[in-house]
């Protein structure tokens, strides 16, 4: 294989990618710092006084995260590799939405269902029971 060939085979493997600067990681790295500490810092203070208002706030979170994952890690954008990238990030997240709320879906009902005779019982009496 001659010099031309490698030089042309080196460009096509370019096009259409990007690559992530030391300047580009390091942001990423900070977002993902932030975006992590955040939620602790609100589990651990006990910011909001309703857990769901919590639970949808950290869950925001993540969802961001994601992106910041996927930009300056990943680095997914619409111009690379013709759109797949792009296809392959819908049928991602299709999936997720499925698996996650399939499980809230099951939990729920688990919760709800299994034990119907401890849903007006107080935690005095479920410290009686043997």
């Amino acid at each position: 294989m001659s010099a031309h060939d490698q030089h042309d085979a080196h460009d096509h493997h370019e096009a259409g990618q990007s690559h992530g600067t030391f300047g580009s990681y390091m942001i990423g790295f900070a977002l993902s710092v932030i975006l992590t500490a955040i939620p602790f810092w609100l589990v651990m203070t006990g910011y909001f006084a309703n857990p769901q208002t919590t639970a949808i706030v950290i869950m925001a979170f993540a969802v961001v995260q994601i992106i910041v994952h996927m930009i300056y890690f990943l680095h997914m954008n619409t111009r690379s590799e013709s759109g797949w990238t792009m296809m392959a990030l819908i049928f991602t997240i299709v999936l997720v939405v499925i698996t996650l709320s399939g499980s809230m879906w099951v939990m729920y009902h688990l919760n709800t269902n299994m034990m119907p005779q401890m849903q007006g019982m107080s935690p005095h009496d479920m410290s009686q029971m043997p």
